[in-house]
């Protein structure tokens, strides 16, 4: 029982409606009571654009991911060994790579990764049928949270690398153009500008061909990926900015060039010098049923191939250049003929055209769909309705109109095989027909010769593209029967290398051996990542601990040829102090709760130094600076206090090439017993004595590896820079105890008595006692080298280690979840991160994670939950958006070129045009600032607490249009914070109070994003002092 004036009392009641209380009986509530609320709170919508879709060509694929959704999918990718999703993907993109990269937010290394394999990899990631491809073996299957959202990643990664609008150059580690033989200038010639020709013109611009045209028929590139697949699933943005990529290389395009019109063939460019060609358009030609024969558009019935370019030269902003296309006036019922993908992109189409229902009929059953299971889910949740088992009869015209269609049913035999039953019809209504029965070759053939068809497809070697009849022919995609995207892409860069072949051959130059395409490269990979420290040159600054990565000399030898700068031996000693480990001895972390597989936030082992004798090591090292000179080898060492040990075993690892020693004076557990590691390392007087003792003996630089088990880790690295050391490590493993299982038993136990230790704890989970010890020795000893190691898990982390003033990384934990390619997850970003600095455009980006882009206020200031009658409401409004909007303004999503700089040139006659777009590089930039540079950058920062400023205060504010209303901020703040935010009831809105002291406990708890922001304080920060000082009487 409180009293009125105790400092006890709650007086919040208002602002506690909401929270969480402990139940002490049953909770009741009528059915009838439920269902209100059920309506009110309800997000699954059936239909969540309110199914009224005219002019809405927003994304609606399920697969788009934002930021925080990207990083939470990727954090659940398993990086799998051989993994099968590679094996299924056409153009064997490095799947595990690129999604491991998102995982560390390093996004160019992941959009170098998939463009270096497919350079469409924009447009397969939001096409792609992956369900079917790389999804569909994924070993997550059998798990309850299912397969990784592959085709979404892909999308995410590629698209925020694509908003950095960077070039795409030739490798710089190739030999340059102007050094490659005549052969380089053959004049290649592609025709149609459609994904199986991007592929093949950008691997050709990356070999080094300098004469590489395209011939296009449209206006605009991009082939059927721009005129028949709509807006809301590709932007015409998208594949511009891989066409960009492909100019960036020197590729030209001609448009308005049509085969087979006005004497234009593949005969007449081999004519005209034109050493290869490639023809990578589709097949432009409809089927049309023989029911539909003489009806026109005008009377209602299109063709797949009369209907969606009509959508898409209407919706898609710079596609064609025009400002005057509608939409085909579609209104009423529409049926629509087929079950492959493009019907049912003509399905969704029409309902953004004006019709109010469509029907999606077509010959077989379900179960043989050809349409791939996101396209026929999105036509679903749409309001499709689906009419299998028929086959057209005759359409019912009406005063010289379609208004109808009768279909005969068919059925499945017991071959499988389906049949035609006339007796049996059905009737429907319908205002417009849309046929989508495929296409074929048609009369465009014989412009083709003397390449051959054979019941549709080309006659090609579908291994190299070749063409059978004309060994300087070569076609894929659509021509070869590869429909898909993905597929066309693939065929292009197959022919690309043999295209390649052919025309060294024709220079009497033999290419032999396994194909060697270039990967896709920018300025970033040009980026110096070199590190002068401590007067070593290291070509990275990335290096493996002496840890489990380093267990043997081959692990190391396999290391460097994956591009890691040095590495540190797993620590050896003299032989009389060589060692047994015992088992289990590495375990799991429990830091990130029950994660299991990659990504362990911390591990803690109990593991000795190497079981390995000195002369192994000291011979291991030898080798391996004989076989990588531009390597850095730093042995490991360990003695007791005891100098005559230290200056043998110093010596020894000197003259066996060792470019640094390490003295490893703080292994945690075991050593420390013996006299060694630890029980040196904690004693400053000890390790200024072995300091001493090496220095005396040794000449090289050498590392103390110090010990976070102290109390002030500074007074251990004055006692080593006193010493003489070079400079130190900093820091070994944190001694812990991970865990009791139920039993009261500890993991890892050793032994039938389940006995165990305190171990040394690693990963991220150190990170924080890493950063503190090597900015508090950075402040204590300026210019003192210090190599950083505790949870450097990516770049980004790495990155905040030479802030605080580390030259170089150790890492091992990463290793430990991943495998020794993840160096290359490192260099990528560390090189983007330094390139982004050097970009006057990229000032507002936060590493490699993009601003949030404002969008328009749709709701007119309008709080708007995304929840029942709220989201009805935010669907007219949105809709009334929709329909005032001008679908063909560009709303500048990556645009890659200067549109005030014309790069279409008219060709000498007049007939064409021809595109040789440079991208816009309208910012300023600076020289890209070296690794050097970034050390030590955040110490000036770090202080004591009295200099920090307690008069420019910060209060919380909410993105209310972020914000997914689930109150976790409303209940910290009441329950570990100040009780400064109102939750409203019916919204479930959170409102900061002037309550709010800006402890950003919120933003800590917030699962979205930058939802909650922290601002400057615009009224003074008063303090509440319960008891004004004044009236405070000491008991």
């Amino acid at each position: 029982m409180t009293h009125s004036d105790d400092v006890s009392a709650v007086h919040d009641i208002e602002v506690l409606a909401l929270h969480p209380k402990v139940h002490e009986y049953a909770t009741m509530k009528p059915t009838k009571v439920t269902h209100k609320a059920k309506a009110h709170w309800k997000r699954n919508s059936e239909c969540p654009t309110g199914c009224d879709l005219k002019k809405d060509f927003n994304d609606i694929k399920p697969t788009t991911l934002t930021e925080r959704g990207a990083l939470a999918e990727a954090g659940r990718c398993l990086k799998c060994a051989d993994a099968p999703c590679q094996k299924s993907c056409p153009t064997q993109l490095d799947i595990k790579s690129f999604i491991s990269s998102i995982s560390t937010k390093n996004y160019y290394g992941a959009a170098k990764a998939i463009l270096s394999d497919n350079p469409l990899g924009l447009t397969c990631g939001m096409v792609c049928p992956t369900s079917d491809l790389c999804v569909g073996g994924c070993n997550l299957h059998p798990t309850e949270e299912g397969p990784i959202n592959i085709g979404g990643l892909q999308h995410f990664a590629v698209e925020t690398f694509a908003k950095m609008n960077v070039p795409q150059i030739r490798d710089p580690n190739l030999p340059p153009i102007s050094s490659l033989p005549d052969s380089y200038k053959a004049k290649i010639a592609l025709i149609g500008c459609g994904p199986a020709t991007i592929s093949c013109a950008t691997f050709l611009g990356r070999l080094g061909y300098q004469d590489v045209t395209i011939f296009e028929k449209e206006e605009y590139g991009g082939g059927l990926s721009s005129s028949e697949i709509p807006q809301y699933r590709l932007p015409f943005a998208v594949v511009n900015a891989e066409m960009q990529w492909m100019k960036d290389l020197g590729v030209k395009i001609v448009y308005g060039k049509a085969l087979g019109s006005n004497g234009f063939s593949v005969e007449s460019l081999h004519q005209d010098g034109y050493k290869a060609v490639f023809l990578g358009f589709g097949t432009p030609t409809p089927k049309i049923d023989k029911v539909f024969e003489g009806i026109t558009v005008q009377q209602g019935f299109y063709t797949s191939k009369d209907f969606l370019p009509a959508v898409s030269q209407a919706s898609k902003p710079g596609m064609c250049g025009c400002k005057t296309k509608q939409l085909p006036p579609l209104h009423g019922r529409v049926i629509v003929l087929g079950n492959g993908d493009t019907a049912f992109d003509c399905a969704t189409s029409a309902f953004r055209c004006g019709a109010s229902r469509v029907y999606v009929c077509f010959r077989r059953g379900f179960g043989d769909m050809r349409a791939v299971p996101e396209e026929v889910d999105l036509a679903k949740d749409e309001k499709c309705e689906f009419i299998p088992f028929v086959l057209p009869k005759g359409v019912i015209m009406k005063d010289g109109h379609v208004a109808g269609l009768e279909f005969y049913k068919t059925e499945k035999n017991d071959k499988g095989e389906y049949e035609t039953d006339e007796d049996q019809t059905i009737k429907l209504k319908a205002d417009f027909i849309i046929s989508a029965f495929g296409s074929q070759i048609g009369p465009v053939a014989k412009a083709c010769a003397p390449l051959t068809f054979s019941n549709g497809p080309a006659d090609v070697d579908l291994v190299t593209m070749q063409a059978k009849a004309a060994p300087w022919i070569f076609a894929g995609g659509d021509l070869v029967g590869n429909g898909m995207t993905v597929e066309a892409a693939n065929d292009g860069k197959q022919a690309s290398w043999h295209m390649h072949k052919y025309l060294q051959s024709l220079a009497g130059i033999e290419i032999t051996g396994a194909p060697k395409l270039p990967l896709f490269c920018t300025p970033i990979d040009a980026v110096d990542i070199s590190v002068d420290f401590a007067g070593i040159h290291f070509p990275n600054p990335y290096g493996l601990a002496s840890a489990t990565p380093c267990t043997s000399a081959a692990m190391i030898r396999r290391s460097f040829e994956q591009g890691w700068g040095f590495a540190v031996t797993k620590t050896f000693s003299l032989d009389k102090d060589l060692v047994v480990n015992v088992s289990p001895r590495i375990v799991r972390g429990t830091t990130s709760g029950p994660k299991y597989g990659p990504g362990q936030g911390s591990f803690l082992n109990i593991e000795l130094i190497s079981e390995k004798t000195a002369a192994y090591w000291l011979k291991a090292t030898a080798e391996l600076k004989r076989d990588f000179p531009d390597r850095i080898v730093i042995a490991s060492i360990m003695c007791g206090f005891n100098e005559a040990d230290w200056t043998e075993l110093a010596i020894m690892a000197e003259k066996s090439g060792a470019d640094a020693l390490e003295l490893n004076l703080s292994c945690p557990h075991g050593m420390g017993e013996r006299g060694m590691g630890l029980a040196c390392g904690q004693n400053a007087d000890m390790v200024l004595n072995i300091t001493k003792w090496v220095r005396k003996a040794v000449k090289c630089p050498f590392f103390p590896k110090l010990t976070p088990n102290v109390t002030d880790i500074r007074e251990i690295a004055k006692a080593a820079h006193a010493g003489g050391a070079t400079g130190v490590t900093a820091i070994n493993t944190v001694s812990g105890l991970m865990g009791l299982r139920a039993d009261a038993t500890a993991w890892p136990a050793v032994g039938s008595e389940q006995r165990t230790t305190y171990g040394g704890m690693s990963g991220s989970a150190t990170r924080p006692m890493g950063l503190r010890a090597v900015s508090s020795i950075a402040r204590a000893l300026p210019d003192f080298p210090i190599m950083a190691t505790g949870g450097i898990e990516s770049a980004d982390t790495a990155i905040q280690y030479f802030h605080c003033g580390a030259g170089v990384m150790q890492i091992c934990s990463a290793v430990q979840n991943q495998d020794f390619t993840v160096v290359q997850d490192y260099i990528t970003g560390l090189k983007a991160y330094l390139y982004i600095q050097s970009r006057s455009d990229l000032a507002g980006w936060d590493s490699q994670s993009p601003p949030h882009k404002k969008v328009a206020d749709l709701y007119h200031g309008k709080h708007l939950p995304k929840f029942g009658e709220y989201v009805k409401e935010r669907n007219r409004l949105r809709k009334d958006h929709a329909l005032k909007k001008d679908l063909l303004e560009d709303d500048g999503h990556l645009a890659v070129h200067d549109k005030h700089v014309s790069s279409i040139e008219d060709s000498a006659d007049g007939s064409n045009k021809t595109d040789s777009a440079k991208r816009s590089t309208k910012y300023e930039t600076i020289p890209v600032p070296s690794v050097n540079s970034q050390i030590g950058r955040g110490v000036s920062r770090i202080g004591d607490y009295n200099q920090l400023n307690n008069k420019q205060q910060v209060v919380a504010l909410v993105n209310d249009e972020l914000c997914i209303n689930c109150g976790k901020c409303y209940m910290t703040c009441n329950d570990s914070g100040y009780q400064a935010i109102n939750f409203d009831a019916d919204s479930h809105i959170p409102e900061i109070t002037d309550k709010c002291t800006g402890c950003t406990l919120c933003v800590s708890v917030c699962p979205i994003i930058d939802c909650i922001t922290m601002v400057p304080r615009e009224t003074p920060y008063i303090p509440n002092r319960g008891i004004p000082v004044s009236n405070h009487v000491l008991a």
